[in-house]
């Protein structure tokens, strides 16, 4: 079937990866290489950054399980220090394609956050607003990828079959529920591989 909708991830496909903050974090903090990676990885669907993630814990919840997480794999940290050095510079080339995806098909913006995006003077807002028909948010649907429930809702949502979606993330866990629908997928390295795979299976053009 042809393709009628593009579902894109938000860190690590519009914006670079949040585990470069993380590595920023260890360096300035004397912890091993991806060490917070590897705490977010173990029981990863019950650890305290999941849970967060559906909204099951409160910020301050959330900080004093991730911080008793790390001291039980040998090393402290301080949660909020973390939580506030996620930022990571939006690609302006794949706000380029997704906007042309926008003009032809369905768009949907499909993240694993820890508040909604309306609360707050959250600068998502600026960059998604107008690029999609859909945001799923795991802060507010009490589901995170790679949940297959999060992808029902997005099919639902675009109204599309997963055979006519293309999905674009940068961690492969988070892909293979997608393509075991049936949904075409995207691993992202960089914005100039994404993008030229997208062109691919969309079609046409997404450069200026």
């Amino acid at each position: 079937m042809p393709i009628r909708a593009a579902l894109f991830d938000f860190g690590g496909v519009i914006s670079t990866s949040p585990f470069e903050a993380f590595n920023r974090y260890e360096v300035a903090n004397g912890l091993p290489e991806n060490f917070l990676r590897g705490l977010n990885a173990t029981n990863s669907d019950s650890n305290a950054w999941a849970r967060h993630e559906r909204n099951e814990l409160s910020f301050d919840e959330f900080c004093d399980a991730y911080e008793a997480e790390a001291a039980d794999a040998g090393h402290r940290l301080d949660a909020r220090a973390v939580i506030s050095g996620l930022s990571g510079a939006i690609r302006p080339d794949m706000i380029e394609a997704i906007g042309r995806c926008h003009e032809r098909l369905r768009t949907g913006l499909i993240t694993n956050n820890m508040a909604p995006m309306s609360e707050g003077d959250s600068p998502m807002l600026s960059f998604v607003e107008g690029l999609f028909d859909v945001i799923i948010e795991s802060s507010k649907m009490g589901v995170r990828k790679p949940d297959p429930k999060i992808y029902e809702i997005a099919c639902d949502e675009l109204g599309a079959q997963p055979s006519e979606i293309v999905f674009l993330d940068d961690l492969g866990v988070n892909l293979k529920p997608a393509a075991a629908m049936g949904m075409t997928t995207i691993k992202v390295y960089d914005a100039s591989q994404a993008i030229s795979a997208l062109e691919a299976v969309v079609g046409f053009a997404l450069r200026a």
